[in-house]
């Protein structure tokens, strides 16, 4: 896994005193263009005790390393200002967990400068302000210290900067978790008290593995799957959720068709806002794995459809489909694919309540997010090379480990990854290979 440097630059620590939550931005990216440090809005939020402790929650999981825990982990939390609401979102150190909380509308009452996405600094002392937040303290939120804002530092003009690893590995799961987000249905929709009953029922033990079993408007937790549960491994990795409980109220639960070992997303209903947490399949498995964007990725025109549709993007809080296809005039699966190739930079997330995407910017270098899928980049090698034979609905690819034997209809190769994992973490090099190659000959048939 290799990994570049990230320097996050800050004209002040966030602070929060006397009511005046200031957060202090990065670097980062705005409608009116590349900015150093962006300002977003001024106002209040009208739910101050549920909005501190989801944005602390937010904060716990970029320090977290749910497997194979370790100190280290200095990320801050990424903001995008989308109009009408905030999104914060972050990643777990591991790469298995993802967290967003979105303060829609009806928690903010205030003026928005611009919108866009940059980085806000989280620092120790500014976590134990937001813990002691109450239920009937005033909050003023400034997302970016502007010379007018109404903003208390502890340190006057100091400059914070914060040089941090930025892993392939963490980069590729911003893009993995919104493909497979879009995959997912709501599962179960529990009312607040037995939403709290069945996260506070769960078992003690972080690691235990279970899944989450619909029974009428509740769940019970079972240790094998069956139809229609959502797979939950790791209990340990709801943590975050349960000093939220006090606000819940609603949780929907989201997942695949699979049933078997998979990913799944638990989202709390609060007043004015929500929190969303996505878990990988399992507690060792970062998203960046699971190869979800490749089947996307590897069309001829993904590259540059993105162009295009990346140009129509004005960092909308849900993007229509249908209205970026007929704006773009593509069709709406080469609009989705454009969307995944925009997704690797960080550009586009998920939003499950709205079953929409949503634009933003990660604040990172553009040669960080360059060359993340190696399983791309060599089936790309493999077709350059002319390894891939076709043979109707199968292909043999050779390669320097023997020749791989490839069904195109089912994605299946033997290859000893594919035997590993049977499709579960997208295609290996050689289907991918196989695919393109496939493509591109009925393009030239055509």
């Amino acid at each position: 896994m290799t990994s570049a440097t990230q320097a996050y630059t800050y004209a002040a620590p966030s602070s929060l005193v006397d009511g005046h939550l200031g957060l202090a931005t990065s670097g980062g990216r705005a409608l009116s263009g590349p900015a150093l440090a962006p300002r977003f809005f001024s106002g209040l939020v009208t739910q101050a005790a549920p909005a501190a402790a989801a944005l602390l929650g937010v904060a716990d999981v970029a320090l977290t390393r749910y497997h194979q825990p370790r100190p280290g982990w200095t990320r801050d939390p990424v903001v995008t200002c989308g109009g009408d609401r905030l999104r914060f979102e972050s990643f777990s150190a591991c790469g298995g967990v993802y967290a967003r909380l979105d303060l829609l509308g009806g928690a903010l009452d205030g003026e928005v400068f611009d919108r866009g996405t940059t980085n806000v600094d989280v620092n120790g002392p500014l976590r134990e302000a937001l813990a002691r937040v109450g239920a009937r303290d005033p909050l003023h939120l400034g997302v970016g210290v502007g010379a007018d804002a109404l903003t208390v530092t502890t340190l006057d003009g100091a400059v914070v900067e914060k040089k941090v690893p930025l892993p392939e590995r963490w980069l590729r799961g911003f893009a993995e978790v919104q493909v497979i987000a879009a995959g997912m249905d709501l599962r179960a929709e529990l009312p607040g008290m037995i939403a709290v009953r069945f996260l506070r029922s769960l078992p003690k033990k972080a690691t235990a593995d279970l899944w989450a079993v619909p029974a009428g408007r509740d769940l019970r937790v079972s240790d094998r799957p069956s139809p229609g549960a959502v797979c939950l491994s790791g209990v340990g990795r709801l943590a975050t959720l349960l000093p939220l409980l006090r606000f819940a109220k609603s949780l929907k639960v989201y997942g695949p068709a699979d049933t078997g070992k998979a990913s799944s997303a638990w989202e709390l209903e609060l007043p004015g806002m929500r929190y969303t947490l996505a878990l990988s399949p399992e507690r060792w498995r970062g998203f960046s794995g699971e190869g979800a964007v490749l089947a996307d990725l590897a069309t001829d025109q993904a590259e540059a459809d993105a162009d295009v549709v990346g140009m129509l993007l004005n960092f909308e809080p849900e993007v229509e489909i249908g209205l970026l296809a007929d704006r773009a005039n593509l069709s709406v699966a080469r609009v989705r694919a454009a969307l995944t190739q925009l997704g690797t930079a960080g550009r586009v997330g998920y939003d499950l309540s709205e079953a929409a995407h949503f634009h933003r910017e990660l604040p990172y270098d553009r040669e960080h997010v360059e060359h993340l899928n190696p399983r791309l980049t060599s089936a790309k090698a493999l077709v350059e090379a002319g390894a891939v034979e076709l043979d109707g609905d199968s292909a043999r690819v050779r390669t320097d480990g023997g020749v791989r034997e490839v069904g195109l209809a089912d994605g299946s190769c033997t290859c000893p990854w594919w035997w590993d994992h049977r499709g579960s973490r997208g295609p290996c090099k050689h289907v991918l290979a196989a695919r393109i190659v496939a493509r591109s000959a009925v393009e030239v048939a055509g």
